[in-house]
């Protein structure tokens, strides 16, 4: 995760905020889970989907993890505010238990999400809603506050990647909700929970959205690295956050519609197709300039070592 101060507007060590100190190190604890969990697969096996998988520990402790330490650089770029070490510190261990409780339910065999099958498995069901409900408020309070951040000269890349970040991030939570409640009556019907109309896959539009917070400052970082002005930087964000929302636009039809990813329907292959044009886009015209630089510097090393 690269580092920015909107205040200061330079690199610094972003994780030495006392408010983004619990949430890194509940993420990086929390990715080593999920990563640790991909050896269980490989040495149990079973299958990938399904209500009952190891999948679940897997993604959600990497989800997870780098939500919590994407978090915490969002607060290191905000002015201080009387409880945030607090907020922070009670976000991260949310995240905690909730994935704790996810990796506790595969451990025992069972279902963690839309399962009451005994009074213990529905009050940790239940508790898993509560808890997600917790995190996405204080998700949403960090997105408005960045809004209310004034950029300072040389970051504006870095603060559009932040929050148009963040705004994706709070649609996949609202989104993820959605797929509670969708998955909870269609259960009731007793119909397959995880599905929407004939053949929607409820989860494709949360899971589209979620990690624009990491990948478009990390973007913003390439750029500006790569050796491209404030505002060519500023430029490849905003087209790179215009294809993530495509994206998530197409997504969601083919959802909506009843459709499972692939293949795109007619009324929605605009929105993939155009959504990729404008990613592959940005991430060409930064890898050429990338390139660029690193040619020039060699040449100059060359030149100087020249006798």
């Amino acid at each position: 995760m690269p580092g920015m101060s909107a205040a200061a507007g330079h690199d610094r060590a972003w994780w030495r905020d006392p408010r983004a100190r619990w949430p890194a190190i509940v993420g990086l604890v929390l990715v080593g889970s999920g990563l640790a969990h991909v050896g269980v697969w490989g040495v149990t096996g079973g299958p990938w989907e399904g209500p009952v998988t190891w999948r679940k520990p897997i993604l959600f402790g990497i989800s997870g993890g780098l939500t919590a330490v994407s978090a915490g650089w969002v607060w290191s770029l905000l002015p201080r505010r009387r409880g945030d070490v607090l907020l922070a510190a009670a976000m991260a261990g949310t995240l905690l238990i909730e994935v704790l409780l996810i990796d506790l339910q595969a451990w025992r065999g069972v279902a963690s999400h839309f399962n009451r099958s005994t009074p213990l498995d529905s009050f940790l069901y239940d508790a898993m809603g509560v808890l997600i409900l917790f995190v996405s408020a204080v998700l949403l309070d960090l997105t408005v506050r960045l809004f209310l951040l004034r950029c300072c000269a040389g970051a504006p890349a870095m603060l559009l990647a932040a929050r148009a970040g963040m705004v994706l991030l709070v649609i996949s939570c609202g989104l993820g909700i959605w797929v509670g409640v969708n998955g909870d009556l269609r259960t009731a019907a007793g119909l397959a929970p995880d599905r929407f109309g004939a053949a929607g896959v409820a989860k494709f539009p949360h899971g589209v959205a979620i990690h624009a917070i990491q990948w478009l400052p990390a973007l913003a970082w390439a750029a500006r690295h790569a050796g491209l002005s404030a505002g060519a930087s500023l430029r490849l964000v905003a087209v790179s956050a215009t294809g993530m929302t495509l994206l998530l636009g197409y997504a969601l039809g083919q959802t909506l519609l009843g459709r499972p990813r692939f293949p795109p329907e007619t009324t929605t292959v605009f929105l993939l197709v155009s959504g990729a044009a404008c990613l592959v886009v940005a991430h060409l015209i930064i890898a050429a300039a990338a390139g660029g630089t690193i040619f020039r510097r060699g040449g100059l090393t060359a030149a100087r070592n020249d006798p």
